[in-house]
């Protein structure tokens, strides 16, 4: 697998613009090259992602039940990223970053992985797992605006559009079950935006300055890096007794273990390498709408007017963000 070369110099114009339809809520640098037509194969690893990370935001809700935020969080990212080093090994890529990279794997982890496990984590405490799913998908949009201070790319008209129209997902879900009801969201709201802005500028900033890493190498020690801090802040801090886990609880550890860092991630990738970088980035859409659909099934979460109008203004503002 061939790796980026390092670029110090600004993208922007149509590389800019084709950089940023890459962007998706749980992408890492550097995907492989896609090619420009689409597979079965691809359809199918692609399908398997959206279904691993879409299933995963109301076990993580689930589990916050059983669990306090940081260690859940922390603690799976850990044994994630030992899983993931061991598939890039498997696979014959090196885990060896050169001495000039680690500076910028460590601002990529931070903001990719840290400030989001821990802030959708903390996100989940207040919110519903579906309406915490539709405010991180809103990723997108936050890093086509972010383009233009970063990337030097002006706005075009679909990205305001497409801000609007995260702003009316936004609304939608603020105004759903009353005024009393929304502020007492408003902590995991803030927390959720702040996660999915994170992202949006570990993202757009790894467009500008790529690591130049393997995928599985550069997503492994991003979740290593970013996770062991978290855990070992959450051992000291919360209180947690991992043996008055449930057999469900165990059963949901596993499955945000293995499937959301290893199956999922290694399905992502494969798809990348098998599908136009567009296709990919769209079909990531499914995420969002599994997540909702599982959440009210599993969690007897409600799947109102409210919620469909989010979820739909939500994905029209991702579809435009990821088009213009």
């Amino acid at each position: 697998m061939p790796v980026p070369q390092w670029r110090s110099a600004p993208i922007t114009g149509k590389a800019a613009a084709d950089s940023l339809r890459r962007l998706t809520p749980m992408t890492l640098p550097n995907p492989p090259p896609a090619p420009a037509h689409i597979t079965p194969a691809g359809l199918m690893f692609l399908a398997i992602t959206s279904v691993g990370w879409g299933f995963n935001w109301p076990v993580t809700k689930y589990l916050l039940g059983e669990l306090p935020p940081l260690i859940l969080r922390g603690s799976t990212g850990v044994v994630g990223a030992c899983l993931l080093a061991g598939l890039a090994m498997l696979s014959g890529q090196s885990l060896r970053v050169p001495r000039n990279i680690w500076p910028r794997l460590v601002l990529a982890a931070f903001l990719n992985v840290a400030c989001w496990m821990v802030l959708m984590g903390l996100a989940l405490v207040w919110l519903p797992a579906s309406e915490a799913a539709l405010i991180a998908y809103t990723m997108p949009v936050w890093a086509s605006i972010l383009a233009w201070p970063i990337l030097g790319e002006r706005p075009t008209l679909l990205r305001v559009v497409s801000l609007l129209m995260a702003f009316a997902g936004l609304s939608a879900i603020m105004g759903g079950n009353g005024f009393a009801a929304s502020m007492a969201k408003l902590p995991g709201i803030v927390m959720a935006l702040g996660g999915a802005m994170g992202f949006a500028v570990g993202t757009v900033l790894a467009k500008k300055l790529p690591l130049g890493l393997p995928p599985l190498t550069a997503a492994a020690w991003q979740v290593a890096i970013g996770c062991t801090p978290v855990a070992i802040v959450g051992f000291f801090v919360e209180k947690a007794d991992v043996a008055d886990l449930s057999e469900l609880g165990w059963i949901l550890i596993v499955y945000s273990t293995v499937v959301q860092f290893c199956i999922a991630y290694v399905s992502w990738f494969a798809a990348l390498a098998r599908l136009p970088a567009s296709v990919a980035a769209i079909g990531t859409m499914a995420v969002p709408v599994i997540g909702v659909v599982a959440s009210a099934v599993a969690l007897h979460e409600p799947l109102g007017p409210g919620q469909i109008a989010a979820l739909v203004f939500t994905l029209a503002g991702v579809v435009l963000a990821t088009r213009s």
